[in-house]
């Protein structure tokens, strides 16, 4: 399958993952490109390298991987797992409300930071095709557990893309699919996700 690239604008705000810089933009049809080496933020994302050590590569996501630190998430998402991350990328965060990633990023915010962060975390290595299996088989939605406790909503958008609706109510389209780690799968994301409370 065909990669094709392109860029997105540097994104100077961060979320405690100051992110920003181009990244490629896999096609949604992953099956048979399951484990090359995918590149997001400008830098290969190795296979054989777990979530944390690829993401602080990558300069797209700079303010999820400041997020993390801060929320002191690193130990976890160096664990076995495996892990699926939902990964907003730079311009997710600077598109919140103004002073909302510095407001998270204080030690006061830090629970509600974690839990943030934590929701957009799932059990499990969904790539794209399990993620479009569940949809189907759940009649066109799959809804997921996350790490936080909250729930989101996995939706197909026509026949080659994947959206994630939060509890609020808003949706994310997955940008870059199937960036596979040696403890599970990130799948890029164009908004931050927001549970309820």
């Amino acid at each position: 399958m065909k990669r094709t690239s392109i860029k997105t604008p540097l994104i100077a705000s961060l979320l405690t993952l100051a992110l920003g810089g181009g990244f490629a933009i896999s096609t949604v049809q992953a099956a048979d490109m399951s484990h090359d080496t995918v590149m997001v933020g400008g830098q290969s994302m190795m296979p054989s390298k777990d979530i944390v050590d690829n993401a602080v590569n990558s300069a797209d996501h700079t303010t999820l991987v400041a997020a993390v630190k801060a929320a002191g998430l690193v130990d976890t998402l160096k664990g076995k797992g495996p892990f699926t991350v939902f990964a907003p990328v730079n311009s997710a965060f600077a598109a919140l409300p103004a002073g909302t990633v510095d407001n998270l990023l204080k030690p006061a915010n830090k629970a509600t930071l974690t839990h943030i962060l934590t929701y957009h975390v799932v059990a499990g290595k969904l790539d794209m095709m399990t993620l479009a299996a569940k949809i189907k088989a759940g009649g066109g939605k799959a809804e997921l557990d996350t790490v936080s406790g909250g729930k989101l909503w996995a939706m197909m958008n026509g026949p080659h893309n994947i959206t994630i609706k939060d509890e609020k109510g808003d949706v994310a389209d997955i940008t870059t699919y199937d960036v596979y780690q040696s403890n599970g799968v990130i799948q890029v994301i164009d908004k931050v996700l927001l549970p309820k409370s």
